[in-house]
């Protein structure tokens, strides 16, 4: 089982920014796709993006634009930079590891390393 652990959330402006972090422990994440995910209340959880091991990198429309994905194999980490933030992103925010970014997209994505995590709570509200 891989485990990762996600930070950053908290409460932002609509049209503000927000980095969140997803720390991998117990692996190194260097040969993984790492992929964010988000779940609003009443709603399904989407993936948001993604990024392979070879940094290529991949966006739901919705995020397009606003939405930077990075990751920094030194420290282990990969990073979601949100900028013009509006109250449709507020959700739960989930990161998983998959060997592709292929099939993040798709409804009902389960992770195949391991369980989904605790999740960092992202509020976009005045």
């Amino acid at each position: 089982q891989l485990h990762l652990v996600e930070s950053g959330g908290g409460l932002v402006q609509p049209g503000g920014s927000l980095t969140l972090s997803c720390a991998a422990s117990g692996f190194k994440l260097d040969y993984y796709a790492i992929a964010w995910f988000r779940q609003a209340p009443g709603k399904e959880r989407e993936g948001v993006s993604c990024v392979d091991s070879d940094e290529e990198t991949h966006y739901a429309d919705s995020v397009k634009g606003r939405f930077t994905i990075s990751r920094d194999n030194a420290k282990n980490t990969v990073f979601l930079q949100m900028i013009s933030v509006n109250p449709e992103d507020t959700a739960t925010y989930y990161c998983a590891a998959d060997n592709l970014c292929t099939f993040y997209s798709r409804p009902q994505y389960d992770p195949p390393f391991g369980s989904w995590g605790q999740g960092t709570q992202v509020t976009v509200s005045s």
